[in-house]
């Protein structure tokens, strides 16, 4: 990994995420270049010292490629341009994705004599841009070989080896609809808490040093949702996606978790009142809306930021 060849890496997709990975990527000594079809968030990347280009055309056959897309499909219309010329080694995946693309997109890959790995990650903006994110990665032995030097960049070696190509993209969905589970639970259970005149920041501390806590109710609730600030980063919109489709996935093999399916209802009902947009701990607007000073929202014409409601 020495050789300045083997250090160089595309990164697609420069929003909050991709943005921070590839800031961490240049500080662990990367030859990075930049692609998204924003120019904002090409300008965004630059002011950071990032490189970029508008062309997809300008980083085929890149050794390594690192992915922080919206969503499967466009993960599987993004691949095969980065393959489109030699040279790749490993293409990265941290979307969260589907895994039947990701099966394909390694099948697709292995043709071509390169590895693709389903690397969903988990630690947000600020794991991103501290090369502290944890990782769930799909690969094959080869395909884990190969994408490993651009893993420890980003986690530091804080990722877990799952299985083969789509087990990454099932765990993460699980992880983020237990999550999304733990969002309305906790807002629930704080809400009674505030209604027998229970301090709700005492009562998460508490419950947050017992067999009750988590990390919902020992930062989630305290840093963004009893002060009001809603800034996570993670969008609502995101969220009720992830846990719609970790319940797509189950039904796509027999399976019926009906907990899981009725906390993904919750949060389609959460997503037709606030808008896609709205951070994730805004959630509790609608659990415990007295527990957070944003309050209820308003529903009076529909989304509350005025954004049709998508997953």
């Amino acid at each position: 990994m020495n050789d300045q060849i083997n250090r160089r890496v595309a990164v697609v997709g420069l929003g909050a995420m991709g943005g921070a990975m590839a800031a961490t990527l240049r500080r662990a000594g990367w030859d990075v270049t930049g692609f998204d079809p924003s120019e904002a968030a090409r300008a965004a990347a630059s002011e950071a010292g990032i490189p970029t280009t508008a062309n997809i055309a300008d980083i085929a056959g890149t050794p390594y490629a690192v992915l922080s897309l919206p969503g499967a499909s466009i993960v599987e219309s993004t691949v095969p341009h980065l393959l489109a010329a030699p040279g790749t080694v490993a293409i990265i995946d941290t979307t969260t994705s589907e895994p039947a693309t990701s099966k394909r997109m390694a099948g697709l890959a292995e043709a071509q004599g390169a590895a693709f790995v389903d690397a969903p990650v988990s630690g947000g903006r600020d794991g991103a841009a501290s090369g502290s994110l944890s990782a769930f990665v799909g690969a094959t032995a080869t395909g884990l070989s190969a994408a490993e030097p651009v893993l420890l960049a980003l986690t530091g070696g804080k990722y877990s080896h799952i299985g083969g190509p789509g087990s990454g993209n099932v765990v993460k969905l699980l992880n983020n609809v237990l999550a999304a589970a733990n969002l309305v639970s906790v807002g629930e259970a704080l809400g009674v808490a505030q209604a027998y005149g229970i301090d709700p920041a005492k009562a998460a501390a508490s419950i947050s040093d017992a067999s009750g806590g988590s990390k919902v109710s020992a930062n989630m609730y305290p840093n963004w949702v009893l002060t009001g600030t809603h800034n996570s980063g993670f969008s609502l919109g995101l969220m009720a996606r992830d846990a719609a489709l970790a319940v797509e996935v189950a039904a796509q093999i027999g399976e019926n978790p009906a907990l899981l399916a009725a906390v993904a209802g919750r949060w389609q009902d959460a997503l037709a009142v606030l808008g896609p947009r709205a951070d994730f701990t805004e959630i509790a607007r609608t659990v415990a809306p007295a527990l957070t000073p944003a309050g209820a929202p308003n529903t009076e014409n529909g989304a509350a930021n005025g954004t049709a409601a998508v997953a």
